[in-house]
């Protein structure tokens, strides 16, 4: 009796969960209902990014910034790329890349700078260049040499066929530079990593128009100030999509691989290939190397 009550309690949770993930689903009599919630849900809806807790400096035995790179073509990260073709899919399902761009265009996310020591805060005028680059056609600056004056005047306006738009977009990313901070908390006596920043990597709109396809670091975002943004948006769980993860939970729990290619250092802070030129062999073993050596702290306190 005691399991069969037991088992309806488990029922009942993940029923909940269910609902909550697929939002008024099987209950809507139009397609516009779908993912809409009713007033009880959201009544009884306290879903909130799990809170950091607060840690002491006083307890923090051992600390490690590192830096890992997150290639997204690796299977396994996946569900940061995709997807990257939204014309035909539903407006809850958005890379990871477009979560972003959309909170940095509507001004949720505010806390984006140049590199990954904050120093230098963008704005999003700053990075125009970055998402949209506009250019004229040779034919275009042949039509305005025609009359340049007329031009300058603003008497006559280029028409809009000689002007080519580059957009950035999800498809472009080909991976994420993120900074994290391992530490051992000896109240708990537990290694533990936080997540402190996170870097797209792609081509700049301007460079995509001319055909370069080197990716270089966008920007940086303050990870901590966008996870109520990266809860909001639904990562795809490919063994359950009735219980999608968010990309907050996705990057917390460390679902993903990654590999360091940094770490700090008393020769400021230099990268693995810095010193380990032209061997992409032994960057990744000496990127296990930094792993293991973080490890192997934790390990070391159990040693009697």
């Amino acid at each position: 009796m005691k399991l069969k009550n037991f088992l309806l309690v488990v029922l009942g949770i993940a029923g909940s969960y269910t609902s909550v993930a697929q939002s008024n689903l099987l209950n809507a009599k139009t397609p516009a209902e779908i993912g809409k919630k009713t007033a009880a849900q959201l009544e009884s809806d306290n879903d909130k990014p799990l809170p950091y807790g607060y840690v002491h400096d006083r307890d923090v035995l051992m600390g490690k910034t590192t830096w890992e790179m997150i290639d997204l073509d690796e299977r396994i990260n996946f569900p940061m790329y995709y997807p990257v073709d939204t014309a035909n899919i539903g407006k809850e399902r958005r890379s990871l890349f477009q979560v972003l761009l959309n909170g940095i265009k509507s001004g949720k996310i505010t806390e984006v700078y140049g590199d990954d020591y904050f120093n230098s805060k963008k704005s999003l005028k700053d990075m125009e260049n970055t998402f949209k680059f506009r250019d004229t056609t040779q034919p275009g600056i042949d039509e305005f040499n025609t009359d340049i004056e007329g031009y300058k005047s603003g008497k006559k306006v280029l028409d809009k066929q000689y002007i080519t738009e580059t957009e950035l977009d999800a498809a472009d990313v080909s991976g994420y530079k993120i900074k994290g901070f391992w530490y051992f908390d000896k109240r708990q006596s537990e290694l533990k990593y936080r997540l402190l920043a996170i870097c797209p990597m792609a081509t700049e709109a301007r460079d995509k128009a001319k055909g370069n396809t080197d990716a270089i670091e966008l920007f940086w975002v303050y990870f901590p100030s966008i996870r109520d943004i990266l809860h909001d948006a639904k990562a795809f769980n490919d063994k359950n999509s009735a219980m999608p993860i968010t990309f907050d939970q996705l990057l917390n729990s460390r679902r993903f691989n990654g590999v360091i290619y940094k770490e700090e250092n008393v020769y400021g802070d230099r990268t693995i290939q810095d010193y380990m030129k032209d061997n992409a062999q032994m960057q990744l073993l000496e990127s296990e190397r930094v792993k293991e050596k973080i490890r192997n702290f934790e390990q070391d306190m159990w040693n009697y």
